[in-house]
């Protein structure tokens, strides 16, 4: 089972840019689908963006399309979201998630290995 760590989150000014990674360890880490995940304070954690084993299929919450930018290195065995034009309310920790297959990619369960998560501020 890969263990994951994110790294790259921090405070941005709203229309700013971040670059978020997860680094897993293992040697298995192609043989599972990949999401990231948020929550915000108060709110129940919200699905963001997610991507297959081989990065052929890719999946985003309708809010963040065309902001941001999920992919896959199976090389280095990484998960990194390009997020641009910030807006406050992409506020939240995020969370990186693997899981066996992209089945039902929207849905928490779906995912059994999780990250630690990493602060995103975005500023008004």
């Amino acid at each position: 089972q890969v263990q994951l760590v994110e790294s790259g989150g921090g405070l941005v000014q709203a229309g700013g840019s971040l670059r978020l990674s997860c680094a897993a360890s293992g040697r298995t880490f192609s043989t599972y689908a990949m999401a990231w995940f948020r929550q915000a304070p108060g709110k129940e954690r919200e699905f963001v963006a997610a991507i297959n084993r081989s990065g052929g299929s890719i999946y985003y919450q309708d809010s963040v399309k065309g902001r941001f930018t999920i992919s896959r290195d199976n090389a280095k065995n990484t998960v990194d979201l390009q997020m641009n034009r910030l807006k406050p309310e992409d506020t939240a920790v995020y969370y990186c998630a693997a899981g066996p297959t992209l089945g039902r990619p929207t849905i928490a369960e779906n995912y059994n290995v999780w990250g630690q998560g990493t602060q995103v501020t975005v500023s008004s």
